[in-house]
């Protein structure tokens, strides 16, 4: 049996794609691995969205050529954002490669595998998964990402996701349905909803308030505890969604919502409209919709034109703003982006500058909010032990999405009966102390779950397993 290895890279929306690939090959009796030292064939799916993402593809690509050479791997594919932006000069320059699938030929990857093709031809990106696809879950057990839609209709000039993933396209309803009840019955706690821009989800079925409709019917999922979505852009937050996401007890009161910048000058050369006033009323009004809701929110700074009274006005927006979490980027130069040919170019130095500032205005406001929580208790969904200490456990709580934000470390997860949480469960938590960016705190309940439950009514006879999983926990990245 040919043995497969995997390297994902870029965002969630990319593993999937990874994990719909994984899928196909073992349907088709593939054995993957998390081996690159013992894989006969090694896939890198690729992220090309800024500079630094496409080094570290290139890099990987190089690194798993190695393989081929002194290892076991007898043919290296290339798949992602990078194929769509320079599928011929990765075969040209890099002679290990034996064949590219680009973000709309995920479906062909057996192709790629098994045939003798260099090349898949170049195409418009158009595929999309279904609930029908196969897929091989690689999250932990207890949260999983579900793609609602692909590609972009927004025309940033930053951004060139329309090129790399296509027009953009909603999901069946019925389909994201399916898969999520199908996920939640093979112990998923948690779905977190993915696209390039969720809240335009069903425009293209002529659908109003499609995320809104779609939520709702999530929240009556009975095994799930949060469901959250990514991703949603400012102007298409509408009063039905925020009130659908203050209904619902199990839709997660968190919103990201990148907006990129305050300065009505720079997220008009942005091609993004707006400007900092009108967030800070879009803001007060989330935040009265939904009482608690945690809001995260990204920036560019450095774009061309960004003057220093620009940005200065982005740091009196975050200051006035006080979001929870905040994440920022250097801009950079793509070459086939709109914000390529714009003048007035921001020097590295002072960008890297204007992000330090950023940031250290962020984590006075961060470490503030989190301080209000010391003392408290609250309910929190256990992710096992911490990768950087296995002494300590981690969890997070409701406003914590993950990878991306703060974490609950846990210093104690047995209960003084001898109880002691695992994996997947959900407890309450005492906070007992605050950090800039985390939380550390203690076990003091650990609350019923429907895996705790099945166990006791199976008497040690596992449930079936509706969806197959591997190396559940693991890394993708680590394979050698």
């Amino acid at each position: 049996m040919t043995k497969v290895g995997f390297i994902s890279l870029g965002c969630p929306k990319n593993l999937v794609d990874s994990e719909v690939m994984m899928g196909i090959l073992a349907r088709e009796g593939y054995e993957l691995t998390p081996r690159a030292d013992e894989a006969e064939v090694l896939v890198v799916n690729t992220c090309s969205f800024i500079e630094a993402a496409q080094k570290e593809s290139v890099d990987a690509i190089l690194e798993m050529a190695e393989h081929k050479k002194f290892g076991a791997a007898k043919k290296l594919i290339v798949a992602g954002c990078l194929v769509e932006r320079f599928r011929e000069q990765i075969l040209e320059q890099v002679p290990e490669v034996d064949a590219v699938v680009g973000t709309g030929e995920v479906e062909r990857i057996i192709e790629a595998v098994e045939g003798d093709l260099r090349m898949l031809p170049a195409q418009p990106p158009a595929f999309l998964y279904h609930d029908l696809t196969p897929r091989v879950v690689t999250t932990p057990r207890h949260a999983a990402y579900i793609k609602i839609a692909e590609g972009c209709d927004h025309p940033c000039t930053f951004c060139i996701i329309p090129q790399l993933r296509g027009k953009f396209r909603s999901r069946r309803f019925e389909s994201v349905m399916r898969e999520a009840e199908n996920l939640a019955a093979a112990g998923a706690r948690e779905v977190t909803l993915i696209g390039q821009d969720t809240t335009s989800y069903g425009e293209d079925f002529g659908l109003r308030d499609g995320l809104a409709q779609l939520l709702a019917k999530l929240s009556q999922v009975e095994d799930l505890l949060w469901v959250r979505f990514l991703y949603a852009y400012p102007n298409r937050v509408t009063q039905k969604l925020l009130d659908t996401l203050a209904e619902y007890p199990r839709l997660a009161k968190y919103m990201d919502m990148p907006l990129q910048h305050a300065s009505r000058n720079v997220l008009a050369r942005m091609k993004r409209g707006s400007h900092g006033d009108a967030f800070l009323k879009l803001l007060e009004r989330i935040r009265a919709t939904i009482p608690g809701v945690w809001l995260r929110t990204s920036f560019i700074v450095g774009f061309p034109g960004e003057t220093e009274s620009d940005f200065d006005e982005l740091c009196d927006f975050v200051r006035a703003a006080k979001i929870d979490w905040m994440g920022v980027f250097e801009y950079s130069d793509v070459d086939n982006a709109g914000s390529y040919a714009l003048d007035e170019k921001v020097d590295a130095e002072t960008t890297t500058d204007r992000r330090n500032r950023l940031m250290a205005i962020q984590k006075k406001i961060s470490r503030e909010k989190l301080r209000a929580f010391k003392g408290r208790t609250a309910t929190a969904l256990i992710e096992g032990p911490s990768k950087e200490n296995p002494l300590v456990w981690e969890a997070r709580l409701e406003g914590m999405a993950p990878d991306i934000d703060g974490k609950l470390y846990l210093t104690d997860i047995e209960l003084p009966s001898g109880q002691a949480a695992e994996t997947g469960d959900v407890a309450r938590v005492e906070i007992t102390k605050t950090d800039t960016y985390d939380l550390i705190g203690r076990v003091v309940e650990i609350l019923p779950s429907p895996a705790r439950r099945d166990a006791l009514i199976a008497s040690r006879v596992p449930p079936a397993e509706t969806l197959t999983r591997i190396a559940t926990g693991a890394p993708l990245r680590v394979l050698s």
